[in-house]
Parts: C-alpha cells; sequence; structure tokens
C-alpha cells in the first residue's frame, strides 16, 4: 500500500507538472458537455452489477435511465458474467451491456501469461480470422456464449422498435466482451445499422490487427479509462495486445482528454500514466467515471 501509494504521488506531480492538455501531444481538453454526454453510459455499465434488470428496478442506475426496456437478460455471475439486453427511448437505440468482475482477480488472470491470442469463431466473425484478427481466448470464449442469444434480442429491438443504432457498453471484463460484441453486431447486422461502442476500464483485447479493424469498422467508439487504473495496461504490449484507438482519460473528476491514436503514450493517456503494474491503482478501476462508481456496492 505505501509503495503504490507512493508512485501515485510521483505521477500525480508529474502530471500537475506536465503542459495544458491542449498542448500535448495527440491530446485535446474534453468539454463540460462532452464529458457529461457518457454519464449515461457509466449508469448502464453500473446497472450490470446489480440485481432487478429484468424488470428494471435495479436501483439509482435503474431510476437514472427511466423509461429503459429490458429484453433479455442472463449470465450467472460466474462462468458468464450477467448482461443485458434492452431499448433506451432516449438514445433511440438497442443497449447490450455486460457486468465487469472484481478487479484483482482480474488483474490476476491478465498478468499470469496463463492465456493465448486465439482465432476468433468463423461462423460468429466470417473472415476475420484469414485477415489475422485475434483475441484474448478467454474474452473470446465468454463473449461467443452469449453472442446468438444477444444478436437474437438485438434483431427483435431493431424490429419492433425501428431502431437504427446498437449500442456496446460495459466495464473492466465487461468492456471487453462490450467491444468484441460491437464487432460481432458490426458483421452480423446490415451496414444500415450504426454501431457504438462506449467501455469503461477496457483491458487490452486483442493483437494489433483487431485494433486496427476496430479502428477501421467501429468509428464511433469510447474506451474510457480511470486516472491510474492497472486494468487497461494488461495484457500487455510485449504478448501482442493493442488498444483500438478513441480512449478518453480522467485525469481527475470531471477533467477529461481525448487521447487520439493506439495506446498513447503521453502522460495524460492511460499507458503514459500507468507505465507498469507498480505505478498503478486498481481502485482507481472503480471509478468514478463523471460522478458513477462501479460494483455491487454501488448499487
Amino acid at each position: 500500500m505505501a509503495k503504490s501509494l507512493f508512485f501515485s504521488l510521483i505521477l500525480a506531480a508529474a502530471a500537475s507538472a506536465a503542459p495544458s492538455a491542449h498542448t500535448r501531444s495527440g491530446v485535446t481538453t474534453m468539454s463540460g458537455s462532452q464529458v457529461s454526454s457518457y454519464t449515461p453510459y457509466a449508469e448502464f455499465s453500473r446497472a450490470a452489477y446489480c440485481s432487478g434488470t429484468d424488470t428494471w428496478n435495479c436501483g439509482a442506475a435503474c431510476e437514472a435511465l427511466s423509461g429503459f426496456v429490458p429484453y433479455l437478460t442472463g449470465g450467472d455471475g460466474d462462468g458468464t458474467p450477467h448482461f443485458y439486453v434492452g431499448y433506451w427511448p432516449s438514445g433511440d437505440t438497442a443497449v447490450i451491456v455486460h457486468e465487469g468482475t472484481d478487479p484483482t482477480k482480474l488483474l490476476s488472470d491478465l498478468t499470469d501469461e496463463d492465456f493465448l491470442l486465439t482465432d476468433l469463431d468463423p461462423t460468429l466473425f466470417p473472415g476475420l480470422s484469414a485477415i489475422g484478427i485475434q483475441a484474448h481466448n478467454g474474452f473470446h470464449g465468454t463473449q461467443a456464449v452469449t453472442a446468438p442469444a444477444i444478436l437474437a434480442a438485438v434483431k427483435q429491438i431493431i424490429s419492433e422498435r425501428h431502431v437504427s443504432t446498437v449500442t456496446c457498453v460495459g466495464h473492466s471484463l465487461g468492456g471487453a466482451i462490450a467491444l468484441l460484441d460491437g464487432m460481432f453486431m458490426r458483421i452480423q447486422l446490415p451496414s444500415s445499422i450504426h454501431v457504438k461502442v462506449v467501455t469503461h476500464g477496457m483491458p487490452r483485447v486483442g493483437n494489433q490487427d483487431l485494433a486496427n479493424w476496430v479502428d477501421e469498422n467501429i468509428t464511433d467508439l469510447a474506451h474510457i479509462t480511470n486516472m491510474h487504473d492497472v486494468v487497461p495496461i494488461v495484457p500487455g504490449r510485449g504478448l501482442g495486445f493493442h488498444h483500438p484507438s478513441n480512449e478518453k482519460h480522467i485525469l481527475s473528476g470531471d477533467d477529461w482528454v481525448a487521447c487520439s491514436g493506439q495506446d498513447n503514450t503521453d502522460p495524460s493517456c492511460i499507458v503514459g500514466a500507468v507505465p507498469n503494474l507498480l505505478a498503478g491503482n486498481v481502485i482507481d478501476h472503480l471509478g468514478p467515471y463523471h460522478g458513477v462508481m462501479m460494483g455491487t456496492l454501488s448499487c
């Protein structure tokens, strides 16, 4: 704990001494309205940790998103994280949300190197393996379990509600699954359907080819990282993993920046702020994300 605090103080001092975000390489300060626009998605991520999403009676998160209509819920909270799918009238979109997991357990799983980059299921992701795209085997295996049922629910919402947008959301492990869901939806749905992905504290999901494909095919993406959260820097780039572009990094509170490119190493972005595991703080993984905390204790 003392060592973590020591590194946190060093990084905080470095950040305060750095020049304005407007002058840093590939970093742009976000406006208050831009920051606020992401609050509903944080509430969706928070709701995934809470019971009652099947009737949309899950406490503060559900109250913040009144009018949401659930279509499908599932998962066991163990091998398959809880998830829900529904219609959000305020955004006129189908929404898919996956629960995260204990950050200390996730960190352990992603740093013991007992995992593989694996080809994507050709039935779910036709053509992607042929161009070299690979994902973390655990993330891909978990997403594959729920993918067919979720796709059916989304198609029902598109048919009944006449939506033209599908939004994939999740925190932590749920964020990794949400990114794969976004890829899955982009491939399986007509090109007229717009796919949006918003993740919180997402670990790296796949290889360079996956990151490049996401940049080219899912342009409406925000992977939000918080202060010195250690989870987004694993699995390491040295193991072949890479983030896509469109990181939004929280320096503190409502002070957010947009980081251009993939794995931007500026100190105002997550890779620069947390250059190694010792420099990170797993508590930042839980938030706040514009005032919204994640986990069952926040239900």
